[in-house]
């Protein structure tokens, strides 16, 4: 998946595109918040960085995966928030700023918490003290992908916040037209993905996800946190970086069977993201 030309460069350019539509609604004071209430940066880091990867290992081991399986697994656990987190919490009207700051700190902290999980699973699952190289260049294009494009957005809100306020239809319909796209060209490009391991890590992959999500979110609410911070948080833990974990597998481990349970999760969190959001903005209107 990661090296078809979609997924490689019509993805990052749409989300680029998406992310500059989210700037248009972010100012300073809204990071400046973020800064100064930093309790739900320390409740979604420290759901993705203790809690989500021994969720991992235990459906690895539970499910009886084969070791790179279930490594991937692991891989996938490690990785922080993909960009599109950021796409479905504007969506569900979450805390988009929240967002952007979580998806930035846990992308350098991956530098640190991704190699040292990683060989743990190699030590624990596969008997081997192969050495994983820090991602320094895909956290590199993550962190370029997320906030060169919202600053660019923030800035023409503060030059033309008219045209701003004009262009929000657009962008978010704009939006949910790129994540059907997406779903629909995943699923046509890794069919044969699916059908051959589908199976074997598909229920797996979708009870992480579907865990990522819900403790992402009760760990906000039972924090007191808002709604819209929880959802935030929801998306950051729920909508992992698939590709990085891809990266990993591919490139610095050499091992194809570790990429396949990101690509398939790549696959099902978009369809449930889009679900969850769906059940949030309802619960929100049922509140209203």
């Amino acid at each position: 998946m990661a090296d078809n030309l979609i997924f490689s460069l019509f993805l990052p350019i749409a989300l680029g595109i998406v992310m500059i539509g989210l700037g248009l609604h972010l100012t300073l004071a809204d990071f400046k918040r973020v800064g100064t209430a930093p309790k739900a940066v320390v409740v979604a880091l420290t759901v993705q960085t203790v809690l989500l990867p021994p969720v991992a290992f235990a459906l690895a081991i539970g499910f009886g995966l084969p070791p790179e399986l279930g490594l991937g697994l692991v891989l996938l656990a490690a990785s922080p928030g993909g960009v599109t987190a950021n796409l479905f919490s504007h969506l569900a009207r979450g805390d988009v700023a929240l967002n952007i700051s979580l998806t930035a700190i846990n992308s350098a902290l991956a530098l640190l918490t991704l190699p040292i999980w990683t060989a743990l699973g190699l030590l624990w699952l596969m008997d081997s003290e192969q050495a994983v190289p820090p991602p320094t260049r895909k956290i590199v294009e993550v962190g370029l992908i997320v906030i060169v494009p919202v600053v660019i957005g923030m800035l023409l809100r503060g030059w033309k916040p008219a045209l701003a306020e004009k262009l929000d239809k657009p962008i978010r319909l704009a939006s949910t037209l790129i994540l059907v796209v997406l779903i629909a060209a995943a699923v046509v490009i890794e069919r044969e993905t699916l059908a051959t391991y589908a199976a074997v890590v598909g229920l797996a992959a979708l009870i992480f996800n579907l865990v990522s999500l819900l403790a992402g979110y009760a760990a906000g609410r039972a924090a007191r946190l808002g709604v819209p911070q929880s959802t935030a948080i929801a998306f950051e833990i729920g909508i992992h970086n698939g590709t990085l974990a891809i990266f990993v597998a591919l490139h610095a481990l050499q091992m194809p069977g570790a990429a396949v349970v990101p690509a398939i999760y790549s696959l099902l969190m978009y369809i449930t993201g889009g679900l969850f959001a769906w059940w949030v903005l309802k619960r929100a209107l049922r509140a209203a």
